[in-house]
């Protein structure tokens, strides 16, 4: 690495959005994680809000650019697809 002041502070700073990005992508994880649970579950209450949380949270991710957008989409709309499944054989 360069010995230069701006290149040891922009280094340190590309640490920290590292891994404030992996924490928020493994957070994004879980709660769709959890959404499938409850779908498999049969658990319509909360699988709707477990999705709420999944949509809050990916919509976060998307604004901070952790994500793009359209791998957002369809994520969310995997989740809700497999839920109105869940609602219509159930």
């Amino acid at each position: 690495m360069a010995i230069h002041t701006s290149a040891i502070k922009r280094h340190r700073q590309s640490l920290k959005k590292r891994a404030r990005n992996i924490d928020t992508k493994s957070k994004l994880r879980t709660l769709i994680k959890k959404a499938r649970q409850a779908i498999e579950a049969k658990n319509q209450e909360s699988a709707v809000n477990q999705i709420r949380a999944v949509n809050s949270a990916l919509g976060t991710a998307v604004s901070k650019g952790i994500i793009k957008r359209n791998t957002a989409s369809r994520w969310l709309s995997r989740l809700s697809s497999s839920a109105s499944q869940m609602s219509t054989v159930g």
